[in-house]
C-alpha cells in the first residue's frame, strides 16, 4: 500500500510528491490538448470554499474519488502554467453548461493568479468566452453567478472588507472603497481582508452567491456552505462548478458529456 500523502494521482498516473515539478514539465510538453481538473465546488458538502480557503494556498483539498462531487483542489494542476480556463456547471459529473476563456497572460498558474491579491481586482481573460454552451434542459440559469452574466473573468475582486475570487465583468463590480456586500460569484466573504486573504469574521464566509442586488437585503447563497451570518438565506444548489485549465485546448466537450480528472478535446480555433 502506498504511504499516505506521499503520492499524487493525475488521471491514471500515480506520481511521487517529489516528482511533481517534473510532472508539470510533462504536462507542458504534452502534444495532446488536454483539460485538467483544477477545482470543484459543491456548495452543499459541508466544506466552505470561501475567499479565504484554498485559493491562494499551495495545498491539496478533497480526494480524487470525490473530485467531482465534493470540494476539491489539485495542487499539481493549481501550479500548472495555463493559457485557457473552462468553468463547467455539472450535475453528478455530466456537463450542463460551460464557458471557455483565454487568459490575457499565458503560461501562468492559477496559484500565482490567486495569490496576486494586493491590489487584486484583475481582469484576467480577454475577448469574452471562446465557447459558451448551455443544455436545453438546464434550470436556474437566470441568476447563475457564471452563466447569467456576460463579460470576462476577474479574479480577487476585493471591495471594502469583502472579497470574491471569481466574478464576471458583465455583473455588478463594487468599487474598491465600497463596503456594500453586492458583488457575487465563486469564493466569497463579507468580512475579510481581501488583500491578504485572511478572515476577520468566519461567520461571513460563503462559497457560491447568486447574482442579485443584495446590499442591505438578505443574500441568497447556494446550498448550506456558508457561515452563520444573519443575512444569509440558503437557496437551492444549481449544480457543482468545476474549473479546468489547459495549455492548448480552446474548446470543451459540450453539455451531456461526462467529466473526468482529464479530458481530451482538440482545439477548434486556430488563432486563439
Amino acid at each position: 500500500m502506498l504511504p499516505a500523502l506521499a503520492y499524487l494521482t493525475l488521471g491514471s498516473m500515480i506520481i511521487p510528491l517529489q516528482a511533481a515539478p517534473l510532472m508539470l514539465n510533462k504536462l507542458e510538453d504534452d502534444e495532446s490538448s488536454v483539460w485538467y481538473l483544477a477545482m470543484n465546488l459543491n456548495p452543499a458538502d459541508g466544506h466552505v470554499m470561501d475567499y479565504t480557503t484554498g485559493w491562494s494556498e499551495d495545498k491539496f483539498i478533497g480526494t480524487y474519488r470525490a473530485a467531482l462531487s465534493q470540494d476539491y483542489l489539485n495542487r499539481v494542476i493549481w501550479n500548472y502554467p495555463a493559457t485557457y480556463i473552462a468553468i463547467v456547471r455539472h450535475q453528478k459529473g455530466i456537463v450542463e453548461a460551460v464557458k471557455v476563456f483565454r487568459f490575457r497572460e499565458s503560461n501562468r498558474s492559477l496559484l500565482s493568479r490567486f495569490q496576486a491579491m494586493n491590489p487584486g481586482r484583475e481582469v484576467v481573460t480577454e475577448g469574452g468566452p471562446l465557447q459558451e454552451e448551455i443544455s436545453d434542459g438546464a434550470q436556474d440559469m437566470a441568476d447563475d453567478p457564471v452563466f447569467s452574466v456576460d463579460g470576462d473573468l476577474a479574479f480577487n475582486w476585493g471591495y471594502g472588507n469583502n472579497g470574491v475570487r471569481i466574478v464576471l465583468t458583465g455583473g455588478h463590480l463594487s468599487r474598491a472603497h465600497e463596503n456594500n456586500d453586492n458583488t457575487h460569484g465563486l469564493g466569497n466573504h463579507f468580512a475579510c481582508d481581501p488583500l491578504t486573504g485572511e478572515s476577520t469574521h468566519p461567520e461571513w464566509a460563503h462559497e457560491i452567491s447568486n447574482i442579485q442586488d443584495s446590499g442591505k437585503n438578505p443574500t441568497t447563497v447556494q446550498g448550506i456552505d456558508h457561515g452563520s451570518g444573519s443575512k444569509y438565506v440558503s437557496g437551492p444548489v444549481y449544480g457543482n462548478y468545476a474549473i479546468y485549465v489547459s495549455g492548448r485546448a480552446n474548446s470543451f466537450p459540450s453539455p451531456g458529456n461526462l467529466l473526468d480528472l482529464e479530458i481530451t478535446s482538440h482545439p477548434k480555433l486556430r488563432f486563439y
